[in-house]
């Protein structure tokens, strides 16, 4: 389940949502409580999303409250210096992806006592719903019918 990189043992989660594709990354930082990612100094406690804080990525409470729920219902917001990488979708799809890949990481780490309080919550369901492709023959979108000529 936990890989060693570095010296450092990290628990990692993916999550997906619309076209949105998070990795999630939670590295235990030993005795110096730090975690060293892609060049970045993570304090235990701290969540870096692409290279800069959370709080830049999501300012509002509302945003960052839902983010940090895993943590909060787990305890665990002390615990690990977190990493994620995100990639395509908007802001409320990379959010979506970013808590179900937090909390598949979290149940990795202690599965029995974690796994319940997540999949009571809806955390570990992930939301197949996904933009419907275009067909042939629509002009240009999924469900549009072509116009008929009136004469």
């Amino acid at each position: 389940m936990a890989k060693k990189t570095k010296n450092l043992k990290y628990y990692q989660g993916l999550g997906r949502r619309k076209e949105a594709v998070a990795q999630v990354r939670l590295y235990i930082g030993g005795k110096e409580k730090m975690a060293e990612v892609n060049g970045i100094k993570i304090k235990v406690g701290e969540i870096f999303i692409n290279k800069k804080p959370y709080q830049e990525i999501f300012p509002s409470l509302i945003e960052q409250k839902l983010l940090l729920k895993p943590l909060e219902l787990t305890n665990n917001q002390d615990r690990f210096a977190i990493s994620i990488l995100v990639k395509g979708g908007g802001k409320k799809g990379q959010l979506e992806a970013i808590i179900l890949g937090l909390s598949r990481a979290i149940e990795k780490a202690d599965k029995a006592t974690y796994r319940p309080i997540l999949k009571k919550e809806g955390l570990l369901t992930r939301d197949a719903r996904t933009r419907e492709r275009r067909k042939v023959g629509t002009g240009g979108k999924a469900r549009r019918a072509k116009q008929s000529p009136k004469r």
